[in-house]
């Protein structure tokens, strides 16, 4: 059974940068998302890596300010989050889907981290 655990989140001002991190456990081969929920808002796609970490894909408004990646050799995946903005304040869940392809869709991922919060504010 895939497990995901995430961690790195916290309050940090705007302009700050935070890296957040996910661990799955009994997933060898799947691809990673990081999506994202802020209160009474639809999940939001982030990010979306492949198994090996050498592509990634990413919502159009956060290119350039967020970068995923991956070590498989610590089994984690990361989230480069510079330059945060308050409207990037939400919880931001860790996905893992079977197969290697990418998706920015929510449906995809069959395996959910219990999320992580992100504050932005002064």
């Amino acid at each position: 059974q895939v497990q995901l655990a995430e961690s790195g989140g916290g309050p940090v001002q705007p302009g700050g940068s935070l890296k957040l991190s996910c661990t799955p456990s009994g997933c060898t081969r799947c691809a990673m998302g990081w999506f994202r929920q802020a209160p009474g808002q639809e999940r939001e796609f982030v990010a979306s890596i492949n198994v090996v970490g050498d592509r990634a894909i990413y919502a159009k408004s956060l290119r350039g300010r967020f970068t995923a990646s991956r070590d498989n050799g610590k089994d984690t995946m990361y989230l480069q989050m510079n330059n945060l903005k308050p409207e990037d304040t939400a919880v931001f869940l860790c996905a893992a889907k079977d197969g290697i392809g990418l998706n920015k869709e929510a449906y995809a991922y069959g395996f959910w981290g219990q999320g992580t919060q992100v504050t932005v504010s002064s």
